[in-house]
């Protein structure tokens, strides 16, 4: 008898243990043998074991995904990740490689730009669209650190009263719209406040189809998509302006993590030899060299 009470509150022990074990949402960390590098491939706690899976939004546009639709990823705007063409894409595959992959062990995983700062499980290791390190975003998930600081722009067409604006006063009485769930949509609530409540889509092509058919006066995006969408997207549009950081026009993209995701020191760690060595830099200049000045709106 004094053994079978010795054995029961181990076997609670356990089976609570094991219990907390299946609450977690994310893959666990493999054991790491002492001196081995925890970043290491095969100590890294991924989605698949072996394959790198990284997500992003769908549709994906340029200049941040280039080179045209394929492996299954389809659509006007929508560029196949893996071909490594566009900035993200490059940091993508440069960061994977700093970790120690190669391009066959990457797998692109669709989710929707909201999606990926969501509370929950992630169908993803790591995630880029764009998406701008913010406090209330990292209540939900993890950010690395920056991997690019990008300016808010206005598009709006040649022909529109607005395009001649030199202020954020001047942009006062437009209708504006840009992708729901963006900085760029707090931007015309807190920063521009137009007056007339902004339009939200669900995607940056539905804004592109809205300003085409005169629905809103502009669209507020990032700097490099705005030169992208009056060179490519929209005939006869222009860019009015950008931001500067002092009006909060600006932020900086991180690669989203599931929240306390054991990968997020090892992303860090890339993305710092990617900076020190110069890869992002070039990578930078490579898809992002601005093709012509855009006045600051003050």
């Amino acid at each position: 008898m004094r053994k079978l009470v010795w054995i029961l509150p181990v076997l609670v022990v356990a089976a609570a243990a094991s219990a907390c074990g299946t609450a977690k949402s994310g893959p666990s960390a493999p054991s790491v043998a002492a001196g081995s590098n925890p970043c290491a491939v095969k100590n890294l706690a991924l989605l698949h074991p072996g394959t790198l899976t990284i997500g992003t939004d769908n549709p994906a546009y340029s200049p941040y995904f280039t080179g045209g639709p394929g492996g299954g990823w389809t659509g006007q705007y929508n560029n196949n990740p893996y071909t490594g063409k566009g900035f993200e894409a490059a940091v993508a595959y440069a960061v994977a490689k700093q970790m120690g992959f190669t391009n066959s062990q990457v797998k692109w995983a669709v989710t929707h730009f909201n999606q990926s700062y969501a509370p929950g499980p992630k169908n993803f290791d790591f995630y880029l669209a764009q998406v701008s390190i913010t406090p209330k975003r990292a209540e939900t998930v993890d950010f690395s650190s920056p991997y690019y600081t990008e300016n808010q722009a206005v598009v709006t067409l040649k022909s529109n009263r607005y395009a001649h604006a030199t202020s954020v006063a001047d942009l006062h009485g437009a209708k504006l719209g840009t992708q729901l769930g963006t900085t760029s949509y707090d931007l015309i609530n807190n920063v521009i406040k137009p007056g007339p409540q902004p339009a939200a889509y669900h995607t940056l092509n539905d804004a592109i189809n809205g300003l085409k058919a005169h629905q809103i006066d502009g669209i507020v995006v990032d700097l490099p998509t705005a030169f992208y969408m009056t060179a490519v997207q929209i005939p006869n549009s222009t860019i009015v302006g950008q931001f500067p950081a002092s009006a909060g026009g600006s932020g900086q993209f991180g690669l989203v993590l599931a929240k306390n995701s054991p990968l997020t020191s090892c992303v860090d760690k890339a993305i710092a030899a990617l900076k020190s060595n110069g890869t992002l830099d070039q990578i930078q200049t490579t898809w992002l060299s601005d093709k012509a000045n855009a006045p600051v709106l003050h």
